[in-house]
């Protein structure tokens, strides 16, 4: 639901509890048993006012009772807007302090995917394709994965815990429809919708979005923020990324801050708006977003994207075009991409003095060097030559035993085309050849190897010759 219909919904909850109602539901909720509480925090809205309202009921209720951990967990995917990420870090320095001041038993995390599960190895190192709503690769791995790994580790040491998140009715029929679904009878509480040993707790359940700006423009912030500040923020960005927790929460809506490299969207507004107000220093990140809404277009996906898949088959669309379902970015286009983020980075942090902007980590950088040596044939070490160039400088890169280098590369091109064999089935194969050094065991490498040639040789235009067609139309599926 909008904001504009939202505030056609004259029903306030303030109409029927007041705050002291409020907090002592939650007072209630908190000393009903020894389960943990994790907070979902996006630094929206809606989690504010949640965790909020939990912070100034807790610290209503005496020292003595106040004994189980309250866990407040913020999700950093490695790629959201920098603004945003600025004020969710020290928002949560803000409540880490006040809470220990307030003997409060909150303790904050900041979450983050795992560097080989970030946003860059994926599509910079393996090549997957800017996400789209036919593959949203990247909600799994950046939003849910990070979440769920906390909340396991939790269950590991708790058996149950309830996950408080601030979730409202009103947002949508389909997040009302979600909440109906998972909602246990007589009870505050709801099923999660993925572990059964978590239950669910929306203090602000019943709000509308006016009841939420009331509150915050009325009630100041227990650790010291400016909730007027939060007002002309969503002014500026219009919207919210909210924190994902599972497949049933809406990762963002067309208007939002959030992932500044989101394709879900084709114009990032937010980004835009922000650029107008004055930061004039993320117009790099906005051509980043651009170009990568660019290699969606499928007029332009033959210019970016390989013709094979990452097993390396060819797969036709099914509607008898004889159009190819293309694979990942090539190679090339991935070093383009990596200088874009790299000298984005660069002229952030020029702009800003003092600023340390990291686009993309050297850990990152790591790991899609050694996808690039290991999977992609990558001879050159092309990775450490661009950051060189881009950066005047080099990262302490390791030294690893790939023997093969762009001499190599010249000379097996040279014996390839005597024989007429493709370079990269050579390539292929010796680099097997090369890592399977020292095996004892040989099957392995033998399956290796009927796998690589059983992946498509032909070049692109002697595959769409020579493809056989059924009734003057090319079948869907692998060639």
């Amino acid at each position: 639901m909008d904001t504009v219909t939202e505030q056609t919904i004259s029903t306030s909850i303030f109409d029927k509890q007041n705050l002291k109602d409020i907090h002592k539901e939650i007072q209630e909720v908190y000393l009903s048993d020894h389960r943990p509480w994790v907070i979902g925090y996006s630094g929206g809205k809606d989690s504010t006012t949640s965790l909020q309202l939990i912070f100034y009921a807790l610290s209503e209720l005496p020292l003595e009772k106040r004994n189980k951990t309250v866990h407040v967990i913020s999700t950093d995917t490695l790629v959201e807007t920098p603004l945003m990420v600025d004020l969710i870090d020290n928002t949560l320095k803000r409540i880490a302090t006040k809470a220990a001041e307030a003997n409060l038993p909150i303790v904050t995390h900041r979450l983050k995917p795992l560097i080989t599960d970030s946003f860059w190895v994926n599509l910079i190192g393996k090549g997957y394709p800017a996400p789209s709503q036919r593959f949203r690769w990247c909600t799994e791995r950046l939003k849910i994965e990070p979440a769920n790994r906390f909340i396991t580790e939790q269950l590991s040491k708790y058996g149950e815990v309830v996950l408080v998140l601030g979730v409202r009715r009103q947002e949508s029929a389909t997040r009302a429809q979600v909440i109906n679904l998972y909602e246990i009878p007589n009870s505050v509480l709801s099923r999660h919708s993925t572990f059964s040993s978590a239950f669910v707790y929306a203090p602000i359940k019943e709000w509308s979005i006016n009841d939420v700006w009331s509150y915050l423009l009325q009630v100041p912030s227990p650790w010291g923020n400016e909730n007027r500040d939060l007002v002309a923020l969503y002014k500026t960005a219009q919207g919210e990324c909210p924190l994902v927790v599972d497949d049933t929460t809406p990762t963002c809506g067309n208007s939002r801050f959030g992932c500044w490299v989101c394709t879900l969207v084709s114009e990032d507004k937010s980004l835009k708006a922000l650029i107008d107000s004055g930061e004039t220093w993320l117009h790099p990140l906005l051509e980043i977003h651009d170009f990568l809404v660019k290699t969606q277009n499928p007029e332009n996906k033959h210019l970016y994207r390989e013709y094979k898949r990452k097993d390396g088959k060819v797969w036709f669309k099914s509607d008898g075009s004889g159009s190819i379902s293309r694979g990942p970015y090539t190679l090339e286009v991935r070093k383009q991409i990596l200088s874009m983020v790299l000298k984005a980075q660069i002229s952030a942090n020029a702009q800003n003095p003092g600023f340390n902007l990291q686009l993309i980590l050297p850990e990152e950088l790591y790991e899609i060097r050694r996808l690039w040596r290991t999977k992609e044939g990558d001879w050159e070490d092309s990775l450490p030559k661009i950051y060189r160039e881009i950066n005047g400088a080099d990262l302490e890169w390791l030294q690893d035993d790939v023997a093969f280098s762009i001499k190599e590369k010249s000379l097996l091109l040279e014996i390839c085309n005597k024989h007429n064999l493709p370079l990269g089935l050579a390539m292929k194969i010796l680099d097997v050849a090369l890592q399977s050094r020292g095996m004892t065991r040989r099957a392995s490498i033998y399956k290796k190897i009927n796998r690589i040639f059983s992946e498509e040789w032909r070049t692109e235009e002697d595959l769409l010759k020579e493809v056989k067609t059924v009734d003057g139309k090319v079948p869907g599926g692998p060639a």
